[in-house]
């Protein structure tokens, strides 16, 4: 198992300083899919997290 830091949207939208909704529109425009998925929250890896953000300034 990996010992990473898990992100939710909210928790990128925030540390991007970007709305949540931009985030997850950046995770559909990529087609990514959760590295982990606990119940109903979907988590990132930091490395996901950071192709997300690229994304997102190339807006």
């Amino acid at each position: 198992m990996r010992n990473q830091e898990l992100l939710t949207t909210g928790k990128m939208a925030k540390e991007f300083g970007v709305p949540a909704k931009k985030v997850k529109m950046a995770i559909q425009k990529l087609n990514l899919e959760p590295d982990v998925k606990k119940g109903n929250c979907n988590y990132f890896y930091r490395e996901t997290a950071e192709r997300i953000k690229s994304a997102l300034e190339n807006e």
